[in-house]
């Protein structure tokens, strides 16, 4: 697979990390972590963000995040026992949904394993109907927001 290294997210693009422990059932037989588990990294780089400086209460808030649509781009192999540095961006903020590119990255290593996206749309909780994003989230949210590209 041919990739424009130009093209590629650095590190610096993201603005906020989360260093992410890579396990043992991660790898497969192949010996590199299994593509199923770049989307829990994503997901645990995204709700550990929204927990921490969001305030989202996952357990008994009004308003939940469901996961609208997702994408990765492999583009390098992460591998059990090496860490993973988990990029977080924002590149979309709606009135309900928020769009949020995530780099994986080895650990200490500068140049990106995977690239992806994921799309959250907040909805209340009883009825799962589409909801504004509560003002400490969106506020949250907003310290990530990154400037369109040209």
């Amino acid at each position: 697979m041919s990739t424009d290294a130009a093209a590629l997210p650095e590190r610096n693009s993201y603005g906020h990390f989360q260093r992410i422990s890579t396990r043992w059932k991660d790898n497969d037989l192949y010996g590199h972590v299994n593509n199923v588990e770049y989307y829990s990294y994503f997901d645990t780089v995204i709700n550990a963000y929204l927990i921490a400086q969001g305030g989202l209460d996952i357990h008994a808030g009004g308003v939940i995040g469901i996961c609208a649509e997702s994408h990765c781009r492999f583009l390098d192999s992460l591998a059990f026992p090496a860490a993973v540095d988990a990029g977080l961006r924002v590149a979309h903020l709606g009135r309900s949904s928020v769009r949020y590119e995530i780099g994986l990255f080895a650990e200490g290593r500068p140049n990106i394993a995977a690239e992806g996206w994921f799309v959250h749309v907040f909805a209340a909780r009883q009825s799962r109907r589409p909801t504004p994003i509560p003002a400490q989230l969106r506020a949250a949210l907003s310290r990530l927001l990154v400037e369109p590209k040209a």
